[in-house]
């Protein structure tokens, strides 16, 4: 007798561990968006985006703008589901060698294994994310609640599985006598083998849109987010209609320019270190102040909204922006000044920085005479709402004269310290100064990035075939401010003035016009400059976004 044993066969061992695992992921998904439990994909993109250097951070983001850090946590959802797999491969051949465990073992160990191996890369990622200064703080219930979708794995697993030691052994029999071959027990195997693939089928097409939807739906935000007015409120939009236009922006096609000086929240760029957007329960909130302080204050969410308020508008840009990017925009924002929250914890003569930490793991320091001054603060009102989630619900810093990156959000504790302090950006190369450089960006004509925050421009063709051209856009420079801009229609031999709206705070981006007339019909080069309040121009010289944020001039070619 000769036997052909199929307990090798790795496909079909794979294909059941991955069926499984999707189906646990599934759950995984369900305790996050429910009671925000552990979910494997989301710690792992988190480490793998805290030991990714600057410069590469910045190529993605470049590239693909926000959508970087989402890539990050598909890729990690991939890598789960292939690695379920890879588990099932070992849980079949380890069952293969046992004597026909019952099904309460196979399940037993299939969830024990799964368990084991996941809560130690768990583990792993989470000590690649965690910051200087901080601990891992992750609740026991966590990892007990996330025993839920391993068992849910290795029952998936083990049914799927069956009694494959049985059924798998004998194949072919050949006879002694006159070398008949016996296939009845080849044909029932067969049968055997169909039924538990289409069984995996199903499980995995019942699995995979529920992974879809909780994805999408956790990576939509809280509802809060989702449920916020898709246009500017309505007290800051008769605010600044009931400005009159400055000579200059009296054309049409200006408008829709003037009427967005103010960022709609929902337009608002966002990003951070998260591929999820944390969520914060107001209720259980405190922010903490302690180091060289000589009463360590801790504030509950109703004493800080209770403090005396301040209200500005302060333009925020992204390090990462590149020229003519959209990282960037404007918003009134209300809160408490910093230096009002330091006094009461009294701030002793030896501190030099301000260190923020945050309950996503985010960590910033700002030098103190920057945390003093007047404009900045803690804000958790943006644009006469509570702060959303995306934009750091419930208290964020709005530090003018700083990137994006300065101004953290989800804050949870400050600490003041006696020397220079660099975060979590700045341990990865990024500048740890303010905004050095100025950026001018042409909005109209044109079709860059910039114009997503802008809704509502008039097409270009609309009015590139006429004579007349209108060209306007907006010049930051940080807190320094905007003195001058300057266009040039061919490609920067000569040079015009433009006219320069007054801006809404000495903290925000101005707005700026200067049309020109066609004499011809053909291709003209739009180049636009700016120069701050202390008299620097804005450089030619082209320089990526890392480290010290982009530089260069923004130019169009049209035609007309």
């Amino acid at each position: 007798m000769v036997l052909e044993l199929r307990g090798n066969n790795y496909i079909v061992f794979f294909i059941f561990g991955l069926a499984a695992g999707v189906a646990s992921l599934s759950l995984s998904l369900f305790l996050k968006l429910t009671i925000n439990g552990l979910f494997i994909p989301e710690i792992a993109s988190q480490g793998l985006i805290s030991i990714t250097s600057g410069e590469i951070e910045s190529q993605a983001v470049l590239t693909l703008g926000p959508l970087a850090k989402y890539s990050t946590i598909i890729g990690a959802i991939v890598v789960n589901v292939l690695l379920y797999g890879i588990i099932g491969i070992i849980l079949g051949k380890l069952f293969m060698k046992m004597k026909s465990p019952k099904f309460a073992i196979k399940s037993g160990l299939s969830t024990f294994i799964s368990y084991i191996i996941l809560v130690v890369l768990i583990i792993i990622f989470l000590v690649l994310s965690v910051t200087p200064g901080q601990s891992i703080s992750v609740p026991v219930i966590s990892f007990v609640l996330f025993l839920l979708p391993s068992v849910f794995y290795g029952l998936i697993f083990a049914f799927l599985f069956g009694n494959k030691n049985k059924k798998l052994d004998l194949v072919k029999t050949r006879s002694d006598v006159g070398g008949v071959i016996n296939r009845s027990n080849k044909t029932s195997d067969i049968d055997y083998n169909k039924r538990d693939m289409i069984r995996a089928l199903i499980i995995s097409v019942i699995a995979i849109p529920l992974v879809y939807f909780g994805f999408n739906r956790l990576i939509s935000g809280s509802e809060q987010q989702q449920q916020q007015p898709r246009a500017l409120d309505q007290s800051i939009q008769q605010f600044l209609q009931s400005k009159s236009k400055p000579p200059g922006f009296e054309n049409p096609i200006l408008t829709p320019l003037v009427d967005a000086e103010v960022t709609p929240t929902f337009i608002f760029y966002r990003i951070d270190i998260n591929t999820v957007v944390p969520t914060v329960n107001a209720d259980d909130w405190n922010l903490t102040i302690k180091g060289l302080v000589d009463n360590p204050v801790v504030i509950n969410y109703a004493e800080f909204r209770g403090m005396n308020s301040v209200e500005e508008f302060a333009t925020l840009t992204c390090i990462s922006n590149k020229i003519g990017g959209n990282l960037v925009g404007t918003a009134l924002w209300k809160g408490v000044r910093l230096k009002d929250i330091l006094s009461k914890a009294g701030v002793q003569s030896s501190v030099k920085y301000i260190v923020f930490r945050c309950s996503d793991g985010y960590d910033v320091g700002i030098p103190l005479e920057n945390g003093m001054m007047d404009g900045t603060i803690l804000a958790y009102d943006m644009n006469n709402s509570p702060l959303t989630s995306e934009h750091g619900y419930p208290v964020r810093a709005i530090v003018p004269g700083f990137y994006g990156m300065m101004n953290p959000k989800w804050i949870t504790e400050i600490e003041l310290v006696d020397k220079t302090y660099e975060g979590f950006w700045q341990r990865k190369g990024w500048t740890n100064n303010g905004i050095k450089n100025i950026y001018s960006t042409i909005v109209i004509p044109g079709n860059q990035p910039i114009n997503d925050n802008f809704p509502n421009l008039v097409p270009n063709s609309s009015f590139l075939n006429g004579k007349n051209i209108p060209v306007a856009g907006i010049a930051f420079a940080g807190d320094r401010g905007i003195s001058k801009v300057e266009v040039s229609v061919d490609g920067g031999t000569t040079w015009k003035t433009a006219i320069v709206k007054d801006p809404l705070s000495q903290y925000t981006w101005v707005l700026w016009t200067s049309g020109f007339t066609a004499v011809d019909k053909g291709n003209y080069k739009i180049i636009v400059r700016a120069t701050d309040k202390t008299g620097q121009i804005q450089t030619s010289e082209l320089e990526q976004p890392f480290p010290n944020g982009a530089n260069g001039y923004n130019q169009l070619d049209i035609s007309v």
